[in-house]
């Protein structure tokens, strides 16, 4: 049964999409309002089968960690994002260092070879 609800979902959102090109000639917001009506329809279809349930489930078990996060503050962000700046400044100041220094090698040994 579940294959079946499957094909009718696909066959919703293709017809979504068909709709969307087939209406060339009308306003832009009737092709997008049946292209989001395809793809609303299809994806109720989906969330009665056993995979869209487990599907739905996920999420809101998603959701329900992603509240259960201790978000920085303010004063955490400002100071992390401080640190960071200065990290990748230093790194690439000493990158500049390391190029600059491998550059000259190179011309160097380059100039004696030819």
């Amino acid at each position: 049964m579940d294959k079946i609800k499957l094909g009718i979902a696909a066959l919703l959102a293709a017809a979504g999409f068909f709709s969307f090109y087939f209406l060339q000639d009308n306003p832009m917001v009737v092709r997008v309002v049946t292209l989001l009506l395809g793809l609303i329809l299809a994806t109720v279809v989906i969330l009665f089968t056993a995979r869209g349930k487990q599907l739905f489930s996920f999420f809101k078990d998603s959701v329900d960690e992603v509240k259960k996060v201790v978000w920085p503050n303010k004063k955490e962000t400002l100071q992390t994002s401080g640190v960071v700046c200065v990290f990748v400044i230093t790194m690439a100041f000493f990158l500049w260092i390391v190029d600059s220094g491998l550059m000259a090698i190179v011309k160097y040994v380059m100039d004696q070879e030819g």
